[in-house]
C-alpha cells in the first residue's frame, strides 16, 4: 500500500492556504506534515515506512518545525522512516514481486502517472525474474470503511467539538441584531472557535439573514441583517480534526413571528422524528424518510401542498420546499467517507457510526405560496452516533426549542 498525504496549496501568488493533511493519510498516521507517503509492505513480518521532509534548520527558521524521518518514527511509532527525496528510488523496489498495488487511483493526474512510473521500472526488469504487481485497487474504499466506525477516543473529540461549536452557534444568538453584518455574525463564531483550540471551521460558515437562508450553500456573508429576519446559521469547528456540523435559525428579534414559528416547529417535529429513527440496523434512509414524511404532513397543514401524504410524497411538490438530504456521515470530514449503499441497497447503521440529522424548509415567494412564508428558511441540525441500543446525540448543549432559542437571542 501507497498512500501520500495532501499537497500543500497556493492560494494566491507565493501565499499558501493554511495546510491540511489528507483524512485518509491522517487516520492510518496521525502525521500532519506535507510531503508525506505512507508505505505499508506484507510479508511475514510487515513493514510501515514513512517517508517525510528531512530535518532542514534553515527551512525551520523560516517555516517552523519539523520532525524529520528519525524522530518521526520514534514518535509516531513506525518501522521505518526515510528522507521523502528516497521515495522515488525505493518504490520500485518494495512493489518488485507483490501481486496487488494499493493507492489512490483517479485522484490526482500527477500521482497516478507517478505510480505508472514505478510499475514501469518494476516491469523493465521482467527478464531478471522480477514482476510488477497486476493488479491495482483504489486504497481509499479500504481506508473510508475503516473510518466509517468511530471508536471511544474519536467520539470523544467529536463531542468536545460539539460543545465547542454548541457555544460558538449561542454566541452568534446573542451577537445577532438588526444593522449588523452577516460577518460581524460569522466573527464570533471563529472566535469561539479559536479560544477553545479549534483553530479552523470544518467547512465554511454559512451566515444566512432572511431571504438568503433559503440559499442551501449561501457564502456571502456580507448582507446587513434587518428587523423581523429570521437567521440561519450552520457552523462547525475542526478540532483535532475532526469536523463537528451544527445548524440553528432563530429570529434575530428575539421572538418568532406566527408564520416563522409555524414553520420552525414543523422542521422541528422532523428532526424529532429523524433523531428517532436513528438506530442499528435500521437502513441510512431510514432516517430521511422519517423526517420527510413529518415535513409533508406539516406542509399540507400549512396549504403549501395540496393532497395526501403519499400523493404528495409520490408527486415530489414537497421539494419546492425541501430538496436535500436529511444528513451524511461526519467524521475527519464534515461529508466524511463511507459508501451509504451497497449492491443497490442502502447500507445498515452500526453502533460507532455518527451522521448529522438536518431538516429543512426553504420557501421563496412563488405563485401560490402565501407572502406570510416568503423568504422564511429554516433548518435545524445536530451530529448523532449511532449507539447499540439507538443513538447519541452529541451536540445536545446547543438550544434548539422555540422557548430556548428565543432565550437565548435576549441574551
Amino acid at each position: 500500500m501507497i498512500l501520500p498525504t495532501a499537497p500543500e496549496r497556493t492560494r494566491n501568488a507565493d501565499s499558501h492556504y493554511d495546510y491540511r493533511w489528507d483524512s485518509g493519510f491522517y487516520y492510518l498516521t496521525g502525521f500532519r506534515e506535507p510531503e508525506a507517503v505512507l508505505v505499508i509492505v506484507p510479508g511475514r513480518k510487515s513493514r510501515e515506512i514513512l517517508f517525510c521532509r528531512e530535518k532542514n534548520l534553515e527551512r525551520e527558521i523560516w517555516d517552523g518545525f519539523r520532525y524529520g524521518p528519525q524522530l518521526a518514527r520514534e514518535v509516531f511509532g513506525f518501522d521505518e522512516a526515510r528522507p521523502i527525496a528516497e521515495l522515488d528510488a525505493a518504490i520500485p523496489e518494495l512493489i518488485a514481486n507483490h501481486e496487488v498495488l494499493h493507492t489512490p487511483v483517479g485522484a490526482d493526474d500527477g500521482w497516478d502517472a507517478r505510480v505508472a512510473g514505478w510499475l514501469n521500472a518494476v516491469r523493465a526488469k521482467v527478464r531478471s525474474g522480477i514482476t510488477a504487481p497486476g493488479q491495482i485497487r483504489d486504497v481509499r474504499a479500504e481506508v473510508n470503511d475503516m473510518r466509517l466506525v468511530k471508536d471511544a477516543t474519536e467520539l470523544a473529540i467529536m463531542r468536545r467539538a460539539g460543545e465547542i461549536s454548541s457555544g460558538a452557534h449561542v454566541r452568534a444568538m446573542r451577537a445577532a441584531r438588526p444593522g449588523k453584518r452577516e460577518y460581524e455574525v460569522e466573527a464570533e463564531i471563529i472566535h469561539e472557535f479559536c479560544r477553545h483550540g479549534a483553530r479552523a471551521p470544518a467547512y465554511g460558515s454559512i451566515v444566512a439573514a432572511g431571504a438568503n437562508a433559503c440559499v442551501l450553500h449561501y457564502r456571502e456573508n456580507d448582507a446587513r441583517i434587518q428587523p423581523g429576519d429570521l437567521m440561519l446559521i450552520d457552523a462547525g469547528c475542526e478540532l483535532d480534526s475532526y469536523a463537528s456540523d451544527i445548524t440553528r435559525t432563530f429570529p434575530v428579534d428575539g421572538k418568532f413571528t406566527a408564520p416563522q414559528r409555524d414553520v420552525y416547529e414543523l422542521v422541528l417535529a422532523s428532526q424529532e422524528a429523524a433523531i428517532k429513527a436513528v438506530k442499528p440496523g435500521a437502513e441510512f434512509i431510514a432516517y430521511h424518510d422519517a423526517a420527510t414524511r413529518v415535513l409533508v404532513r406539516g406542509l399540507i397543514d400549512l396549504k403549501l401542498c395540496k393532497g395526501s401524504v403519499d400523493q404528495v410524497l409520490e408527486n415530489g411538490s414537497y421539494k419546492q420546499f425541501y430538496m436535500h438530504r436529511t444528513g451524511h456521515w461526519l467524521g475527519l470530514d464534515v461529508h466524511d467517507a463511507g459508501d451509504y449503499m451497497r449492491k443497490g441497497k442502502w447500507r445498515k447503521l452500526e453502533p460507532g457510526m455518527v451522521l448529522t440529522v438536518e431538516p429543512g424548509l426553504y420557501i421563496r415567494p412563488a405563485p401560490g405560496v402565501p407572502k406570510a412564508f416568503w423568504n422564511i428558511g429554516v433548518r435545524i441540525e445536530d451530529d448523532v452516533a449511532v449507539t447499540a441500543r439507538g443513538c447519541e446525540i452529541l451536540t445536545p448543549d446547543c438550544p434548539k426549542t422555540v422557548q430556548d432559542v428565543e432565550a437565548a437571542v435576549r441574551g
